[in-house]
């Protein structure tokens, strides 16, 4: 379903992230919510004049449910862990830009390892389109978050890097078709 420039009223308190200054801000019940992007489980909302991320747990407060569990066999295989991984990585998105951090090659690496009980430990490193986006500490949280709901990742690393500095030559020819760019 499009929420698009669906409008709603907040029915509770909810924090909202400034985007792109990244600032959290508590957005009051009642107050009237433009959805201008819902994608990966998050929402970008305009409340009077400012675009504000929230994280899909609190879709309640938009009149949604809430983001639901990733299902994942308790024998799973490293590869099948690593593809819910990544399943999960490309449902982040740039609360500015429709496009994943995947697509839109943020993503530099991203391995596990065992960990210590029966697990997986994630490194990821990634970047971001620029290295002063104030969401930068909102997509990593994402990431690890993300990560951490996938069956059997005990731990996530999550490494924020500028080097080498992204280009959009990084962004898949989805990516870039979508963005408009082929």
């Amino acid at each position: 379903m499009s929420y698009m420039h669906q409008t709603v009223i907040l029915s509770r308190e909810v924090i909202g992230v400034l985007i792109p200054a990244g600032t959290r801000v508590e957005l009051p019940e009642g107050a009237d919510a433009t959805i201008t992007q819902a994608l990966g489980g998050s929402y970008t909302v305009e409340v009077q004049g400012h675009l504000f991320r929230i994280d899909g747990k609190d879709a309640d407060a938009l009149g949604f449910e809430p983001t639901g569990d990733i299902i994942l066999a308790a024998d799973a295989s490293e590869e099948e862990v690593t593809a819910a991984v990544r399943k999960q990585l490309e449902t982040v998105y740039d609360p500015e830009i429709p496009i994943n951090i995947v697509e839109l090659g943020l993503v530099y690496d991203c391995r596990l390892e065992p960990a210590a009980d029966d697990g997986w430990k994630l490194h990821v490193v990634m970047t971001l389109t620029a290295p002063g986006c104030g969401m930068g500490d909102v997509l990593v949280n994402d990431v690890k978050t993300k990560a951490l709901q996938v069956p059997m990742v005990r731990e996530a690393d999550v490494e924020l890097t500028f080097d080498p500095p992204w280009t959009q030559d990084m962004m898949s020819d989805a990516a870039k078709l979508q963005a408009g760019f082929l």
